[in-house]
């Protein structure tokens, strides 16, 4: 990857062939791009899909989940696509100085008489950034660090004129929720916010454990874009795409739901939303937004998790049926953990009986509404992303009650109970 100055002498490295640029080009090798991190990023579908689309609206995402769950890896396999953009990553602490982020100073020029910075490298001439442990952003770089994700601007250290940064948009992390107003004020300008845990799915965790212990594979597929390609579709393709008077009166609908539970976004954030969902749709090679593009609001409109189950119901309530029905399942699932860990201590004969009248009835059941459900929703183009969460807890959940209810080995038995 170049440093951003000289981006527009770049051409297409690697992947699909066509004419570079068009748009629907562009979305289809973005298409691509998905496809492919998705296959090696295991559980990662949807959240490599809406980092995505974050980008493409020019907004700020939030990856948040514990330590190790390749959120740093993901940012720099999504970047490494983006042919001629700049990458520019950190880890923050308490002490960051704000020359460390945006440029450290020329010590030979300062030996000179001259104080200059030097930009090169640092989030100034980035057009991804990826900022690790966002929430723990100093006070001193607070005030420069919300310029830059606001209005892409740096103010030099020296009082010069400030300074345009070519960021596209910020990929942030955090193991945490934000602790103090400082920090809310930064969690308030990412737009997008996405909830990542370890894998859940007993047979991608055993995948990831042989990845580690196997031959080295072919070297993968690889799709790229230019990106003046990226930038196009940003800047002219994403807001030419048409937001009907239809998903207009949906999205009304959907916030007078929220209020009614008393979950209350702001104004700006719904404004800002609607360019998610014209990247969604141009993402999808479609002119208009459709109601399954509106699924993207999951990941706006909380501002804890807790909120999320919330607005994810609400959310599609209006536009995906087969979900709906995915969550409720969801419903089901839980509670069978929950007994499962009440009945903690207790004899194998009490646990294969709670089993056999219990557990095992409805955990097949629901493993075989959730492969129906799929099938309805990616047969009528619509996400599959809730369903497909839902089947990874339906069977973790399998995984323990055959470990822990049966003592069986759950890696030996198929998939379904």
């Amino acid at each position: 990857m170049g440093d951003g100055r000289d981006a527009g002498d770049d051409t297409v490295a690697s992947g699909d062939t066509g004419a570079a640029g068009a748009p629907e080009d562009t979305a289809r090798r973005l298409r691509a791009v998905c496809g492919e991190l998705s296959t090696r990023f295991f559980e990662r579908d949807d959240v490599v899909r809406t980092l995505v689309v974050t980008l493409l609206a020019g907004q700020h995402s939030l990856v948040l989940g514990p330590p190790g769950t390749a959120k740093s890896e993901l940012a720099r396999e999504l970047t490494g696509r983006i042919d001629g953009a700049a990458y520019w990553e950190i880890l923050l602490s308490k002490f960051t100085a704000p020359t460390r982020m945006f440029g450290p100073i020329d010590v030979a020029a300062l030996a000179r008489g001259e104080y200059r910075q030097v930009y090169d490298g640092r989030a100034t001439t980035a057009h991804v950034a990826f900022i690790d442990e966002i929430f723990k952003c100093s006070t001193a770089a607070l005030n420069e660090t919300l310029g830059y994700l606001n209005e892409r601007i740096y103010h030099p250290e020296n009082g010069g004129a400030p300074i345009r940064c070519p960021l596209i948009g910020a990929i942030t992390a955090s193991n945490e929720l934000p602790g103090g107003e400082d920090s809310a004020a930064i969690y308030d300008r990412l737009l997008v916010r996405i909830e990542v845990g370890y894998l859940e799915d007993p047979s991608n965790f055993a995948a990831l454990v042989r990845s580690a212990v196997g031959r080295p594979a072919e070297p993968a597929p690889r799709t790229t874009l230019e990106l003046a390609a990226l930038q196009g579709a940003v800047g002219e393709g994403v807001p030419a795409v048409d937001v009907p008077d239809a998903i207009v009166d949906a999205v009304v609908t959907l916030r007078a739901a929220l209020r009614r539970k008393e979950l209350v976004a702001s104004d700006r954030r719904w404004r800002q939303a609607v360019a998610l969902l014209q990247a969604s749709a141009y993402l999808d090679g479609r002119a208009a937004v459709a109601e399954t593009d509106l699924s993207v609001l999951t990941h706006v409109l909380w501002d804890s998790p807790a909120q999320r189950p919330v607005v994810e119901r609400e959310v599609l309530n209006l536009v995906n049926p087969d979900a709906r029905e995915a969550l409720d399942l969801a419903d089901v699932i839980e509670e069978l953990e929950a007994q499962l860990d009440a009945m903690a201590g207790q004899s194998r004969e009490a646990l294969s009986e709670w089993v056999i009248k219990n557990a095992h009835h409805k955990l097949a059941m629901a493993g075989k509404r959730l492969e129906r459900l799929r099938e309805e929703a990616a047969g009528a183009g619509r996400s599959t992303a809730a369903i497909d969460r839902v089947t990874g807890r339906q069977r973790a959940v399998r995984a323990r009650v055959l470990t822990e209810a049966l003592g069986v080995d759950a890696s030996m038995v198929p998939t379904q109970l």
